[in-house]
């Protein structure tokens, strides 16, 4: 039987959206005929855990879904079985591996990697990735799921999944190799919560998006930019299937909404940066530049905005993790640039990635001037004095911090590199894991 990772990983409560990921792992039993190891990565405080862990135990037995709800003890108990046994450590030590895979700080990069290792270890052929702020669309008053477009062509030669597509534009030469990503986007709110500078001063609205434009880039690219970033699949509802084949259309496929296949993530983790949005879209960039086959379709999940992220404390962190997306993008675009150039010279004959030229590119990477960078905080400390109140106060806040911020987009990277190199005995360590060492399920669960 085939052997699927559908997760989510939360450090919010969100018993309702594990309520409806329940149905869709239920949906893809029944339609599909695999075993689904639904995996709740639960970073929430306690009550929210125990909120989550009821709404799992609430779920319909389903024979073939199979429920793991881990908290941070359980994922950390993991980890440092795993990599002790990796031997990957090397001279940073067995903690500092621990801490880039499970930092105290958020990460969307990290929180990801954990779920590839933990499917490895379960036998999985692929990962299913939703998001806590999200919800399914309706037809007719059912559910609209995504896997079901992953599910049908994931990991099948490009040839045999042009069968299950409504649109095939492929090279032929691409034919051989196995569809690597299948996703699409979502519909409502930003993806990224800047709607309100939207509102308040579109000027100001477009400056601060357009600062994540490549070092270079023309006012038309930014204005370009600026026009599609953060609005997802728009805001037209699902009517029909539309499934395309050809290289992934990454500007339209979100980590809320996507399933990759074994072969990338167990050669390739994401970025394990701590509080920086868009950490975990790197693969994105590697499935299309290795010229690997996707399916871009569009069953759009519904994304919404919890209220913490536009006050007090929730809004001071949340517009950090922006600020240092920004500053991330010094380093990634080179890598970006040296992937795109390299095409399918980063796999090899079987068609695999080869995780070293992007290690190496990534290192190379961290040595890039930081000039850039300073122009964007001054920018952005401009933007938001413009904008005055909660704004004009995060400007203050951001001030003081900035030598640290850059120093630690710098080591971001490099923590990147360090990981690119672990993560193959990683994850030969995680497959062997006995099943007597995996995190146990919870009480309660269906198997």
């Amino acid at each position: 039987m085939r052997d699927v990772c559908l997760t989510l990983p939360t450090n919010r409560e969100c018993a309702d959206t594990i309520t409806a990921i329940g149905a869709e792992a239920a949906h893809a039993v029944r339609r599909f005929g695999v075993r689904v190891h639904l995996l709740v990565l639960d970073s929430a405080d306690p009550a929210a855990r125990q909120r989550h862990a009821g709404a799992l135990a609430a779920l319909p037995a389903v024979e073939g879904v199979v429920v793991h709800h881990l908290d941070e003890d359980a994922q950390r108990g993991f980890l440092r079985s795993v990599i002790e046994r990796s031997g990957a450590a090397g001279e940073a030590g067995p903690d500092r591996l621990l801490d880039l895979m499970l930092p105290d700080a958020v990460s969307y990069g990290a929180c990801t990697n954990r779920a590839f290792l933990l499917a490895a270890a379960l036998g999985c052929e692929s990962v299913h990735r939703r998001d806590s702020d999200s919800l399914y669309q309706l037809l007719d008053g059912e559910p609209v799921f995504p896997i079901e477009h992953e599910l049908a062509t994931l990991g099948l030669k490009a040839a045999d999944a042009a069968a299950a597509v409504t649109r095939n534009t492929l090279d032929p030469v691409h034919a051989d190799k196995q569809v690597a990503l299948v996703g699409a986007s979502f519909v409502g709110e930003l993806s990224v919560d800047v709607g309100e500078i939207r509102e308040l001063d579109p000027e100001v609205h477009h400056d601060v998006v357009a600062l994540w434009a490549p070092t270079g880039a023309s006012e038309e690219e930014k204005r370009e930019l600026v026009a599609e970033s953060f609005t997802g699949g728009g805001t037209e509802p699902f009517t029909t299937d539309r499934a395309v084949l050809d290289l992934p259309d990454i500007w339209h496929i979100d980590m809320c909404n996507i399933g990759l296949h074994h072969e990338v993530y167990e050669r390739v983790p994401l970025p394990p940066a701590t509080d920086t949005i868009g950490s975990d879209y790197f693969l994105h960039h590697l499935v299309r530049d290795a010229t690997l086959p996707g399916v871009t379709h569009n069953r759009h999940i519904v994304n919404y905005h919890t209220p913490e992220r536009r006050t007090g404390p929730g809004f001071t962190a949340y517009q950090l993790r922006y600020a240092k997306f920004l500053l991330s993008m010094l380093y990634l675009y080179p890598v970006y640039s040296e992937m795109e150039a390299a095409g399918d010279a980063l796999l090899d004959e079987q068609h695999h990635v080869r995780p070293e030229p992007i290690a190496d590119s990534a290192r190379r990477s961290a040595a890039t001037d930081r000039a850039e960078n300073h122009r964007r905080l001054a920018e952005l400390d401009r933007c938001y004095r413009r904008l005055g109140g909660k704004y004009a106060e995060f400007a203050d806040h951001l001030a003081p911090l900035r030598a640290r911020l850059l120093d630690e987009a710098q080591a971001d990277i490099e923590d990147f590199a360090t990981l690119i190199d672990a993560w193959g005995p990683l994850v030969r360590a995680s497959k062997a894991t006995p099943a007597d060492r995996l995190p146990r399920r919870p009480r309660g669960s269906s198997t």
